[in-house]
């Protein structure tokens, strides 16, 4: 785990993370790392036809991401400049196990592995979580062009499968903490007392140097 902060910000579609880094990003004077979504060519395809195009729209993403995560590492975490990045690599995982067939998640899951094995691990992640009802309201207040076809079944089970992996996630790795947000409580963007409340979550957790071993801070 890096000495140099490095904070992931994860949960399903439209929960708000890009908007979190960024905001966190900005007060902390960090770098911000944003994944690549809608330079994505396969993913509106995807959105119509899951089966057919699930595993170019994964691969795309997780070779992008990788790209990314090498670039970070290089050009800021070792020289000891701080990041925040709006997804953990761990996403990859979590979509493809909802969206790949069998034979070909068999061989995702073997290129992540090797992909993965050497990239920077954070050591603080921010989970954002919330209905459904929720989610679906920002998707459509963004109105991208690419998500009009997301089946709200699909983000349903994302959102399951989120709560299990971060659950997951938790128990086995007690020494990097996690901040549990609920989305339909606290809005970031609107309320900057929320927002506010986020940032001391996180400062607590910076200024402590060495890590507690309690992981879940839920709010």
């Amino acid at each position: 785990m890096n000495s140099i902060p490095f904070i992931t910000v994860e949960g399903p579609i439209g929960v708000g993370k890009t908007s979190l880094a960024k905001l966190l990003s900005e007060h902390l004077q960090y770098e911000l790392l944003k994944e690549i979504v809608e330079e994505n060519p396969f993913l509106g395809k995807f959105y119509e036809n899951i089966d057919e195009w699930s595993f170019q729209t994964e691969m795309f993403f997780l070779c992008n991401r990788f790209k990314q995560l090498n670039d970070i590492n290089s050009q800021f975490l070792t020289n000891n400049i701080p990041v925040v990045a709006d997804y953990h690599i761990l996403k990859n995982l979590i979509f493809a196990k909802r969206s790949l067939q069998d034979k070909d998640l068999d061989k995702y899951v073997r290129i992540y592995d090797v992909l993965t094995e050497d990239l920077p691990t954070p050591n603080i992640i921010i989970y954002l979580h919330a209905s459904l009802e929720t989610i679906m309201a920002r998707i459509k207040k963004r109105d991208r062009d690419i998500e009009k076809n997301i089946s709200p079944l699909y983000l349903e089970q994302l959102s399951q499968d989120y709560d299990m992996v971060m659950n997951d996630f938790k128990k086995s790795n007690p020494h990097i903490p996690v901040l549990d947000f609920n989305g339909d409580i606290l809005d970031f963007v609107q309320n900057k007392q929320d927002l506010s409340l986020i940032i001391q979550k996180v400062k607590e957790i910076l200024n402590i140097g060495a890590f507690q071993n309690e992981s879940t801070h839920k709010i």
